[in-house]
């Protein structure tokens, strides 16, 4: 009973934030969703009192781990393999290049911590959705979720805007740029806008690409939660007076924090598509229900957000942004040269 006036207040600007996400498909539902939630908090101060506190938590928490599963629904592992290992070393290497970028880039400029995570991981994988994923799998801030949000959707509209018309101008084949496009471009619907505006060929193989970059949320998540919990025991034998002790017994992590219920989910819901037990007249409204769940996910992050955590960052992390979005452009067309 303590989260209905907190999960009362998300769904409301959930049901705003949705269709104003159907309306303008770049920007998307989520980005909405964590704008308004900042906006809501801002003009009502009375929306940040203990009272919504615990909705708002179970919201950030809970209904962004199940947007995760049902979001693996729309993943079909036979797309993935029509894609053709010609087109992996070309995922692989701009996934390298986010990923290394990120933790290069990231230390010279400062930016560290769950901020520069969520940024190397939205920009190495899937946006959005990647983003949800590392927060629930490592608890980020709310400011880094903030930053990495507003990092890749300014970097999505660029593409959109750019990488046709570049296209065009480079002469690339719809396959060509279909994989630019899939690799270089985060958000689903940017991906699927920019590859669209190309060609239906190039719309078709972007999209695919985009499914198959989808899978790597499952090793990376792993790997995040395995440093996570690392880096937590560590600290656990800082604080321990006991730490000096060989004999003393270390404790052993269960399984479910080394593998979060929702990633095994997710696999789940990709196996059961790709298995055909996801009838193709479902996936609209599954798709839709996983755009409401994550959207109120971020509207409740955005509703606890203070901007005092936004300024004190300041403009570094949207310049970590733009270089790993150059980085990974550019890798991809250049791997493309090689392959």
């Amino acid at each position: 009973m303590s989260r209905l006036p907190g999960l009362a207040v998300v769904l409301l600007l959930t049901a705003v934030a949705v269709p104003l996400g159907r309306l303008v498909p770049v920007v998307g539902g989520p980005v909405f969703g964590i704008v308004l939630g900042v906006l809501a908090g801002l003009v009502i101060p009375a929306l940040r009192s203990e009272q919504c506190r615990p909705g708002y938590d179970f919201a950030a928490k809970n209904l962004l781990q199940v947007s995760i599963v049902v979001l693996g629904t729309g993943l079909s592992l036979q797309q993935v393999a029509q894609v053709g290992a010609s087109s992996l070393p070309v995922m692989l290497g701009t996934l390298a290049l986010a990923l290394g970028g990120a933790w290069v880039f990231g230390r010279l400029l400062g930016v560290r911590g769950d901020t520069q995570t969520l940024i190397g991981v939205g920009t190495a994988i899937c946006g959005g959705s990647a983003i949800a994923a590392a927060t629930a799998a490592i608890g980020a801030k709310r400011s880094s979720v903030a930053y990495a949000l507003a990092t890749i959707f300014t970097f999505n509209v660029v593409a959109v805007l750019a990488f046709p018309p570049l296209g065009h101008l480079m002469g690339l084949s719809p396959e060509a740029f279909g994989l630019w496009a899939g690799t270089a471009i985060n958000d689903t619907s940017s991906v699927v806008a920019a590859g669209y505006a190309y060609s239906a060929d190039a719309g078709d193989q972007a999209l695919v690409v985009k499914l198959t970059r989808s899978l790597m949320l499952v090793p990376i998540v792993l790997t995040l939660v395995v440093l996570k919990s690392r880096r937590d025991a560590r600290t656990a034998d800082r604080e321990n007076p006991d730490r000096e002790n060989p004999d003393r017994p270390r404790t052993r992590l269960p399984w479910r924090r080394l593998v979060p219920v929702f990633l095994i989910g997710f696999v789940v819901a990709a196996g059961l598509r790709s298995a055909g037990l996801v009838p193709d007249g479902w996936l609209p409204t599954l798709s839709l229900i996983g755009t409401c769940l994550i959207t109120s996910a971020l509207v409740a992050i955005g509703l606890s957000l203070r901007p005092r955590e936004l300024r004190d960052a300041g403009p570094r992390p949207l310049l970590l942004g733009a270089i790993l979005w150059a980085l990974v452009a550019l890798g991809s067309l250049g791997l493309q040269s090689f392959s």
